[in-house]
């Protein structure tokens, strides 16, 4: 997600934090020096990054389907699936969350797909414009103006209970605009790290070429920090943006995700997203790897063990809040409850950001 500027924000803090730690090893120390893990680095790579993206291209042109079938033919059965072909398509997006660096951040990608909130105003300018709305033209819109949320808008809307009967033909144009170019972005982001976009080499090659003549990664350390700021950033942003930011005003237009009711199984997503990064494993792309788990556990079991539970609690307790959250942050009975995910989140970054950090990059 790309609110205001909350996953630099939570990019920023994992940095803070890994950086302390970095200030307390020995100045001629090189931080991450004892970790020689290439599988994992490796494996990161081509077990989580790439099948993730892959399956969010591969699910978005499904996206793009169902909403072409539905522009053709407006009925509930094709809304129903159009809907769904969104829902499926935020499943590999949101666990990407767990590793926004590289061409997703640098190119763009991000606030092109997930920039929230919508604009409606400016969204009901567009649609009473004369413009036709190719996909050319909603490419070169605003970044609030376009990706996944003006879909989901439009799809669902204000109140999440549209029907097919009231979707205009400009709302069908616009909505086959929209997904045409989620699945030109979504396609860009996975052939950035498999082949490289613009000239620039794949991603997975700088990546895992750290320690090998990498600038961006001149260590397998540096590429296992990079691995654990992924984890702790997109913590940070769940627990204090995504669900703080709505939650301390009381104010469901603060909510990501809000017209689909999609906002907790976003947030359960992105904790998932860590658990990936960690293992080494994709369930959802259906690949397995070497992680940062095989690497931890030989260290220290119990902390393995510890941080698996603790990434089980924080899901746990996100399922816990009564759904839907646009509705939970103005229901006193479900502060508690609220309060609750915040605290086992914030519990698996702390984990992340002291024993975790200090077992990899001792």
């Amino acid at each position: 997600m790309r609110s205001f500027s909350l996953m630099s924000l939570g990019r920023s803090a994992a940095l803070i934090a890994l950086a302390s730690f970095a200030v307390s090893c020995d100045d001629d120390e090189e931080v991450g020096a004892n970790f020689k893990d290439r599988e994992v680095v490796t494996a990161y790579a081509d077990s989580v990054v790439v099948p993730t993206y892959m399956l969010l291209s591969t699910r978005a042109v499904a996206l793009e389907t169902a909403v072409s079938t539905l522009a053709a033919t407006p009925n509930e059965t094709n809304l129903t699936a159009a809907k769904n072909a969104w829902v499926a398509t935020r499943v590999p997006w949101e666990q990407s969350e767990a590793h926004l660096f590289g061409p997703v951040s640098a190119n763009g990608y991000d606030p092109a797909m997930d920039s929230w909130p919508v604009n409606r105003t400016d969204l009901d300018a567009v649609l009473a414009s004369g413009n036709a709305l190719t996909q050319a033209y909603v490419s070169a819109l605003p970044e609030e103006q376009k990706g996944f949320h003006t879909l989901e808008y439009l799809l669902w809307g204000d109140n999440g209970n549209k029907a097919a009967a009231a979707l205009t033909a400009r709302e069908l144009e616009y909505s086959k605009a929209l997904a045409a170019e989620l699945t030109t972005v979504t396609g860009a982001l996975a052939t950035s790290w498999t082949a490289g976009v613009g000239g620039a080499a794949a991603y997975r090659t700088v990546f895992t070429n750290a320690g090998m003549g990498s600038t961006a990664y001149p260590s397998l350390g540096s590429a296992a920090q990079e691995i654990l700021v992924g984890m702790s950033g997109i913590c940070d942003e769940v627990a204090n943006g995504k669900i703080a930011d709505p939650y301390d005003a009381h104010d469901p237009q603060k909510v990501e995700s809000q017209f689909s009711f999609n906002s907790q199984l976003d947030f359960a997503d992105n904790i998932r997203g860590v658990l990936n990064a960690y293992t080494g494993d994709a369930a959802a792309a259906g690949t397995m790897g070497r992680g940062l788990s095989d690497y931890v556990v030989a260290l220290d079991p119990a902390l393995d063990a510890r941080f698996r539970a603790e990434i089980a609690d924080a899901i746990a307790a996100i399922g816990a809040i009564p759904p839907p959250f646009r509705t939970a942050i103005t229901t006193p009975s479900s502060y508690p409850l609220i309060e609750a995910a915040q605290a086992a989140i914030r519990k698996v970054q702390a984990t992340i950001d002291g024993p975790l950090t200090k077992a990899v990059l001792q």
